[in-house]
């Protein structure tokens, strides 16, 4: 997750494209590769420190240059790099696009779930979750998955044990980690 506590922290906005459009920013939580135009631009909406990783709106996970090198570094998989900018801000910066999809909350050990019913009018989410809080994962059906969405509930990105401990090892700013 973002972490918002840092009082002199910078927020960004929605991402723009090179004409100054919003674009979609559900794209972001789809687990597919996106090819898009240009460069994204992200607004600053409150300035403050650049973070090495951050929520901008609609929580789209904005990271620095650290991040992508450990990665790398990692030899992680499963996860698009897509070159942005953040205005006022010379660094180059990615969204991190996670790219799989897993099927793994645990219903019964986390603290609330509901599904979306027919009688919501939303077949488009027909079955999906519709609300999870206190979620739990099994982590039986993660597999050797090390960054991913969890499946009906994309909204949460989730790394494992072995990423998290090599972000904190290298310090970077901005993240705040929750077990799941």
């Amino acid at each position: 997750m973002d972490d918002r506590q840092s009082p002199s922290r910078w927020h960004l906005g929605a991402p723009v494209d090179e004409q100054g459009q919003e674009v979609d920013p559900w794209q972001f939580k789809k687990g597919k590769v996106l090819e898009l135009e240009g460069v994204l631009r992200f607004p600053l909406d409150v300035p403050g420190e650049p973070l090495d990783y951050c929520w901008a709106a609609f929580s789209i996970p904005v990271v620095q240059g650290r991040v992508v090198q450990l990665f790398e570094r990692l030899h992680v998989q499963d996860v698009q790099f897509i070159p942005a900018r953040v205005e006022g801000h010379e660094a180059p910066c990615f969204i991190l696009n996670a790219l799989r999809i897993v099927r793994c909350i645990d219903d019964v050990r986390s603290r609330r779930v509901e599904y979306w019913k027919p009688e919501d009018n939303r077949p488009d989410k027909l079955g999906e979750y519709r609300v999870v809080s206190g979620m739990r994962i099994d982590p039986a059906r993660v597999g050797d998955a090390r960054i991913f969405r969890p499946w009906g509930w994309r909204v949460a990105l989730i790394i494992s044990e072995e990423l998290k401990q090599a972000m904190e090892q290298e310090g970077l700013t901005g993240t705040r980690f929750v077990e799941v």
